[in-house]
């Protein structure tokens, strides 16, 4: 068995069918999300659209999300549902499956002083 991949907890979203004040869309996913950095827990509310294109598990389930270094050694031989991708600049981030449950791994370029993405850059349009 190889080294294990260090984890680092980030997040947890949550799918919700309401808009909240202050939600973001991200046009090219047809979701909102809002939450996450502005949450002392760490909850991203997740709202999607009827044809938005990501997986049902990820938009019907809970997922927890966690900072790796190396997001192609984190999902090595994995049921990967969403293969890497920049949804912002200076990001990268991958989803699996596990049990039923969608695991996301995010790899961060930027950071602020608290090590979340600072809002400007993680809704800078690409």
């Amino acid at each position: 068995m190889g080294e294990k991949i260090k984890l680092k907890y980030h997040h947890i979203g949550i799918p919700t069918t309401k808009p909240i004040n202050g939600e973001v869309y991200l046009e090219k996913y047809k979701v909102y999300h809002y939450g996450y950095d502005r949450s002392e827990y760490g909850i991203e509310w997740m709202r999607y659209e009827k044809d938005c294109p990501l997986p049902e598990i990820v938009k019907t389930v809970p997922h927890v999300a966690f900072e790796v270094e190396d997001i192609y050694e984190a999902i090595k031989g994995k049921k990967v549902i969403i293969e890497p991708n920049r949804p912002s600049e200076g990001i990268l981030v991958a989803f699996i499956e596990e049990h039923g449950v969608p695991i996301e791994f995010i790899q961060i370029k930027e950071k602020n002083d608290n090590g979340f993405w600072p809002r400007s850059f993680l809704f800078r349009k690409s």
